[in-house]
């Protein structure tokens, strides 16, 4: 017997509610002919349309209690599937195909596939917030500083974590090296320091994006170092960063120097060529703030960046010129013929060898060329033969007063002349020679020329007294030979070119000179009472000073912060002449005075005024042992001072600016020369310290001339 069909409970309601649930309708009325016993709300007769949906109960039973009020369901039982056979899905004409029952019996918002994922989203969203939450005001997880964990710290402990194991490591020296130079950079003494509380503040904002934050469970995060410049911690002047890189680079930077020839006596040989090279100086200074922070290892070195200059002339270049023109040129001497009466005068090698110039050209060729006035100086007297020589215009001093002295032209070979005849028969095999065109020879400086230059009036003059015969000696040879100098306008006079060595072959003698802060004798000792006399005549006759260095202490006969030292090769005075007009200097030496006096055209009214001695420093006392070149001194107390130059105008004596120079006075120790002990425990000699100072940079040399040649800036004209 089979079972009756399971009970559906489910009913069939139509489908055009305002929220999809279907509006509950009471049952229709059959037909008369329909109304007989047996189950009501069967499914509709065949071509009836059916516009009712099926409904689970309790949605019917979640309706509101309004809609539901006074309708009527009729329930009936399902019929089974067999009785449908293919009716495809349910339709309904308004709103097409119907959904499926939901065979879970729940709203869509209460399904599994919609719960687990928004209890998921919950949870991910509440752990976001509790990790925001415990690690607010804290450095974020993993924040690594230069190999320094600071995360999970707070900003206070992270910034003395990071002081305690960076600062030490940023403020150590640095080995730096361009090229084949190598130097130290000190932060210290620059003022670069960690800036430790910078880094965290620059570290401890917390990420917001939720996957920044999950990363950090598994790597770390990355934080540069903030590296800061106090410039109240600058040690001095030459201690700044910038400084540094400037010192440091004065080693580094070098102009290119292009394949040459070079001759010592009749020998000639090839100079090998050298690029140009200069510091990188921006690209320095971003390669040491970045290896600041490196653990230094005491063995490794900073490789600095250079920007190299190639050069114009290589040496292939000067190894044709070698073989082709100059080993031929110095193979034999030139005869000069055709003066009167047959006269004839031979050019030797050796003045070849001293006038033959190399220029270098940017297309990479090296010129040969002769100097007409290293010719004549080479040959001296040898075409004198040919006529007589010619006279430049000199100056003449007399009674505060200065003259120019006309100048003579000559007759005879014309250097430039017989040099443009040489070139040509240079590489001729010999014998060779040249004929003679006797001529005027022109003087060098001629009287109109000379009176051009405005050289009329004394422009300044200083006086220094000589306390000690043996300086005197010196200062009387050194003020002979800058006697008579002449400085063209735009110049630069350098005393050390100028007179050259100045050794006993010279005339100069032993004297006193400051070596290492302390007294000892010198070959050319006093030279820089000369160079301070020398400099206050540059002081008030208003001319630039290139470079001068005083003394390290103070020493009373010279004028305080108004004084310059010299010392041969390394310590030299520089001025340059920025006039319109020549500068003649003239000079005047007694046993127990000099005076170095300046003509040209005076343009200023100069004023010096001193400032009060500051800072004072009090004199040490060394106990020094004497072994035989010990110099007691007395001791003088160190100071800081001020001099400001002061320019008037000359009309209306009206300020026109201000120039200060400022002077350190080391304090001179005081020093007892006591006796050499005997037998054990004898003091070891100390070595000779060198002179004070450093040596300055020098003034540029003039283009044009041969290497090796030494030609002073400024010449004599008597």
């Amino acid at each position: 017997m089979s079972q009756p069909p399971g009970h559906d409970e489910t009913v069939r309601m139509r489908g055009d509610g305002p929220d999809s649930r279907p509006p509950v309708e009471p049952s229709r009325t059959a037909p008369a002919e329909a109304d007989t016993p047996g189950p009501q709300n069967t499914f509709p007769a065949a071509g009836e349309v059916d516009d009712t949906r099926p409904v689970p109960r309790d949605w019917l039973s979640g309706a509101p209690e309004g809609e539901a009020a006074g309708t009527t369901t009729q329930v009936g039982p399902v019929a089974s599937p067999a009785a449908f056979p293919d009716e495809g899905p349910t339709t309904d004409s308004a709103t097409g195909p119907l959904p499926a029952p939901d065979v879970h019996g729940a709203p869509w918002w209460r399904r599994p596939a919609v719960l687990v994922p928004a209890g998921a989203v919950a949870v991910l969203a509440a752990v976001y917030g509790v990790d925001l939450l415990v690690s607010s005001g804290d450095v974020p997880r993993s924040t690594v500083v230069a190999g320094v964990e600071i995360g999970g710290l707070s900003p206070a402990a992270a910034a003395d974590k990071l002081q305690t194991e960076l600062g030490e490591r940023v403020a150590a020296d640095r080995t730096i090296v361009a090229e084949d130079v190598e130097g130290v950079f000190s932060p210290t003494r620059a003022g670069v320091r960690l800036d430790a509380e910078g880094t965290v503040d620059a570290a401890d904002d917390q990420p917001l994006n939720p996957w920044t934050r999950l990363s950090t469970f598994f790597s770390d995060r990355e934080v540069e170092p903030r590296i800061a410049v106090d410039e109240s911690a600058v040690a001095d002047e030459l201690g700044s960063f910038d400084a540094q890189l400037a010192t440091f680079a004065e080693q580094v930077d070098r102009a290119p120097v292009d394949a040459t020839i070079a001759i010592e006596g009749t020998t000639a040989s090839v100079v090998a060529p050298i690029d140009g090279r200069t510091l990188d100086r921006e690209g320095s200074r971003d390669a040491i703030t970045g290896a600041l922070t490196d653990e230094p290892d005491g063995t490794s070195s900073l490789e600095l960046p250079v920007e190299i200059d190639p050069v114009d002339v290589e040496a292939a270049e000067a190894e044709r010129v070698l073989a082709e023109t100059v080993e031929p040129a110095l193979s034999a001497p030139v005869a000069v013929t055709g003066g009167a009466g047959g006269a004839t005068a031979e050019v030797p090698v050796g003045a070849i060898a001293a006038s033959l110039t190399f220029t270098p050209t940017e297309d990479g060729e090296l010129q040969v060329g002769i100097d007409p006035a290293e010719l004549q100086t080479a040959l001296g007297d040898e075409l004198a033969v040919f006529g007589t020589p010619a006279r430049d215009a000199t100056f003449e001093v007399a009674g505060g007063t200065v003259r120019v002295v006309p100048s003579v032209d000559g007759t005879g070979i014309d250097p430039a002349h017989l040099a443009e005849q040489l070139l040509p028969v240079l590489d001729d095999p010999a014998p060779r020679s040249v004929t003679a065109e006797p001529g005027p020879v022109p003087a060098e400086l001629t009287t109109q020329e000379a009176e051009a230059l405005g050289i009329r009036e004394e422009i300044s003059s200083f006086t220094t007294n000589i306390s000690n015969p043996r300086s005197g000696e010196n200062i009387r040879v050194v003020a002979a030979e800058v006697d008579g100098a002449l400085v063209l306008p735009g110049e630069t006079f350098s005393l050390n070119t100028f007179t050259g060595p100045r050794g006993t072959a010279q005339g100069y003698v032993p004297a006193t000179v400051i070596s290492g802060g302390e007294l000892s004798m010198a070959v050319g000792g006093g030279i820089s009472q000369f160079a301070t006399t020398m400099f206050n005549a540059v002081f008030f006759a208003g001319l630039e000073d290139v470079f001068h260095k005083p003394h390290s202490f103070y020493i009373s006969r010279y004028p305080a912060g108004r004084e310059a030292t010299v010392y041969e090769g390394a310590i030299d005075l520089q001025w340059k002449n920025d006039s319109d007009t020549g500068v003649y200097v003239d000079t005047r030496w007694t046993p127990s005075s000099l005076t170095v006096t300046f003509y040209g055209t005076k343009r200023y009214e100069i004023d010096s005024i001193s400032s009060e001695r500051r800072n004072p420093r009090e004199p040490a006392v060394i106990e020094k042992v004497d072994d035989g070149d010990c110099i007691p001194q007395s001791g003088v107390p160190g100071f800081d001072i001020t001099v400001t130059r002061v320019f008037k105008d000359l009309a209306t004596g009206a300020e026109i600016e201000r120039e200060d120079f400022r002077t350190r006075y080391n304090a001179e120790a005081v020093i007892n020369c006591v006796p050499k002990p005997e037998g054990p425990g004898e003091a070891p000699a100390s070595p000779s310290p060198g002179p004070e100072g450093t040596a300055p940079t020098g003034a540029p040399a003039p283009g044009g001339r041969r290497p090796g040649d030494r030609r002073p800036t400024g010449r004599r004209v008597h």
